[in-house]
């Protein structure tokens, strides 16, 4: 292997007396896609902040690029040392053009005027490099998420970057663009450019990475090379223990299954979901899979009046009930957990105290009018204890926390309502690892409890980990169910077989 383009040696960085990074190394070669995992905390922003010029780091540790000690002094020292950083919140300018994006910083002009002409020709070349199907003259507003994420990637090609960071790229694309990046990530990789990439995807980091480095408290616990790169070794060095206690589930799923809670009959609403059927036990986890587009969050949504059905029945406890609103689910006792939590779950800007009480205002009224605090603050506190949220205080936004700690705080909000069914919509997405055993282990102890849950996921290695049964969705229809056995695990090939249809051609 040739000599690495990036050393970095015993950096450290300490805030207010807490130390962020023990002496942390890192080594990326030019031609690379380097992964960089580890828990919310662990470090990987901070590291990647000093090495981009956003952060100084503690005197003592040291950075080399292409051999020669470099220092860099704020992000447009990182520039000048070819270092582009690209975070999951990108920091592009809606109301510019792509063109004018690109140069941002560094604009062309010509007698005080901006020469926007020789900027568009400037960038063509490398809009069309990246196969982009649009024009530097697009404003970047009217693109899509992909399409923004090539704006950035652009930029740093422009600026001429010889190391590319990605900070969780595909947070907001949807599967077929993921795809798109991922090829050019690959492209670039064999034009020579060093990428970080940062994930808590592990099948990304599977598809992509040469080499994976993993962080835990801000200290470096290990590096895997591509053969070693698997999930035990992953979780093992991320959250210290083995994977085999990753997946808690204490509750036995015969042993605990109660009676039928939630039936859904011949659900449809005239597009997506198809005469869909589902019974959920009390105790019982059961997991609603299918790939993108089979239409899992739509039945989830009829369910809960979200949507308006065009045929079926609900069944809640043996009877019939109708749910026009997920207000009435609500009141019925069943609990959506949205898969967006940001845009359609939490309100960022309100206290976690709040946002855990906004499903039982009226119940902790008083004289109908007044919110009992002492109450909601009890009810905050027992949430934060119960599932280990963490943070300052309950009085803290909830913009602010990480996002497994934003998503256990919409969580509390639904369990503050006691429900009989639980339903829950990509539970772990966006999420670390150790956040996501915290929500399983969440998950087996309600199920322990009685409560009928629901989960929809698109991680089959989680459908397959926490769930007792697997209803499988293709084409807006039930295409089948797999069980699990005494004795036998469920199986995933027996899942994909239904979700693509390939179980008719083994028939």
């Amino acid at each position: 292997m040739n000599d690495p383009i990036l050393e970095m040696r015993g950096v450290s960085k300490t805030f207010f007396g807490i130390k962020a990074l023990h002496s942390v190394d890192l080594t990326v070669y030019a031609g690379e896609i380097h992964a960089l995992m580890g828990e919310n905390g662990a470090g990987k922003s901070t590291l990647m902040k000093i090495l981009s010029g956003a952060y100084r780091p503690d005197p003592g540790g040291e950075i080399r690029i292409e051999g020669r000690p470099v220092r860099i002094e704020g992000p447009l020292g990182g520039r000048a040392a070819g270092i582009s950083i690209i975070y999951q919140e990108l920091s592009l300018a809606p109301n510019l053009t792509v063109a004018e994006n690109i140069y941002l910083g560094r604009e062309m002009s010509r007698a005080g005027l901006l020469a926007r002409g020789a900027m568009r020709e400037g960038v063509g070349p490398i809009v069309k490099r990246l196969g982009a199907d649009f024009l530097p003259s697009t404003l970047v507003a009217h693109l899509s998420m992909g399409q923004r994420q090539l704006v950035e990637i652009a930029r740093a090609l422009h600026a001429r970057s010889k190391i590319l960071i990605m900070d969780e790229p595909t947070t907001s694309l949807s599967a077929a663009e993921s795809e798109r990046l991922f090829a050019l990530i690959r492209q670039l990789r064999a034009e020579g450019l060093a990428i970080i990439y940062i994930s808590h995807r592990m099948d990304e980091v599977y598809a992509l990475g040469d080499r994976v480095t993993v962080l835990r408290d801000g200290r470096l616990v290990g590096s895997l090379d591509k053969p070693e790169i698997r999930a035990d070794s992953i979780v093992r060095l991320m959250v210290g223990r083995d994977v085999s206690s990753f997946y808690k589930k204490d509750h036995d799923p015969e042993a605990g299954r109660g009676h039928p809670v939630l039936a859904a009959i011949d659900m449809a609403d005239g597009g997506r979901v198809k005469g869909c059927s589902l019974t959920v036990h009390a105790g019982e986890v059961v997991g609603l899979a299918g790939l993108i587009g089979a239409g899992r969050t739509e039945l989830a949504h009829l369910i809960i009046g979200a949507s308006p059905k065009t045929s079926g029945r609900l069944e809640l406890e043996g009877r019939p009930v109708e749910i026009r609103t997920p207000g009435e689910a609500l009141e019925a006792g069943i609990a959506y957990l949205t898969e967006d939590r940001k845009a359609l779950g939490l309100f960022l800007d309100m206290s976690c105290l709040d946002n855990i009480n906004l499903a039982v205002l009226g119940r902790d009224a008083k004289l109908g009018w007044f919110l009992d605090r002492d109450k909601a603050r009890e009810r905050a506190d027992r949430a934060f204890a119960g599932l280990s949220i963490r943070a300052a205080n309950v009085g803290v936004s909830a913009g602010g926390l990480s996002g497994g700690n934003q998503q256990k705080v919409l969580l509390s909000r639904l369990l503050a309502i006691a429900p009989k069914v639980l339903i829950l919509d990509e539970p772990t997405r966006g999420v670390d690892v150790g956040a996501k055993s915290e929500i399983y282990s969440i998950i087996d102890n309600l199920a322990k409890a009685g409560t009928a849950i629901l989960v929809i996921s698109s991680d089959l290695p989680e459908i397959i980990g926490i769930c007792d049964r697997v209803v499988v969705m293709r084409s807006g229809h039930i295409a089948g169910e797999v069980s699990r056995g005494s004795h036998s695990p469920l199986a995933q090939e027996d899942i994909m077989g239904l979700a693509t249809g390939m179980e008719h051609l083994d028939a």
